[in-house]
């Protein structure tokens, strides 16, 4: 996961709320949402940080308080996100994300500034993801399945192919901002790589050292 920095909501949606009998179900112009939560997350999963884009077939609408659970937020920006597919139609153990999510709730936002999200998160060479939050870890895990096998090897295969560009090149500070810039990129915009956090987190952990 990486923190979501929300921006304003699309201007179809802001007039839908202030419509009499709203609900996200009635609410007809969902690309409008697909395309402002897409650029606001750089082109990722708000969970699994796989390349989505916006449309129908590439992404899900998510709710992180689930319309069952918080029918009063169904509308509120702050409170939907974009997620991919996560295997939807497959078996059970197969799917991750948002469709394996459900209705179930999960205690942290990635568009929360105070959830610490990426203090929370951290990443093992082997491409597994976890938590120093005890709560938050077995929702990762048992919830999101981010640690399916697929989306493990998606992430080492990410981290390796890094490696393997840098070579033997000396790092320097500069070189490793430079790096974090392209991986994690705060102040810049456009599509950000598939899986960056965990290329992200071990350039952090190497200028920390620096």
């Amino acid at each position: 996961m990486r923190q979501i920095r929300k921006g304003q909501p699309p201007p179809s949606l802001i007039r839908h709320q202030a419509a009499r009998f709203a609900t996200y179900d009635n609410y007809p112009e969902k690309d409008d949402l697909r395309a402002s939560l897409v650029q606001e997350q750089r082109g990722l999963c708000c969970f699994c940080l796989t390349r989505i884009e916006p449309n129908g077939q590439s992404m899900k609408i998510a709710h992180w308080r689930p319309q069952t659970v918080q029918p009063q937020d169904q509308l509120s920006y702050h409170n939907l996100l974009g997620a991919c597919r996560g295997g939807e139609g497959h078996p059970h153990d197969d799917q991750h994300c948002d469709t394996r999510q459900g209705n179930r709730e999960l205690s942290r936002n990635p568009a929360e500034p105070n959830h610490h999200i990426e203090d929370l998160l951290s990443y093992r060479g082997d491409g597994t993801i976890w938590s120093t939050d005890a709560q938050f870890g077995f929702e990762i895990a048992e919830l999101l399945n981010l640690n399916s096998k697929w989306l493990q090897n998606q992430r080492k295969a990410v981290l390796s192919g890094f490696f393997l560009e840098l070579g033997k090149r000396s790092l320097s500070r500069t070189r490793l901002e430079d790096l974090l810039s392209r991986w994690h990129g705060d102040e810049t915009v456009g599509p950000l790589p598939e899986y960056c956090m965990v290329v992200a987190f071990w350039l952090r952990k190497r200028l920390a050292r620096a």
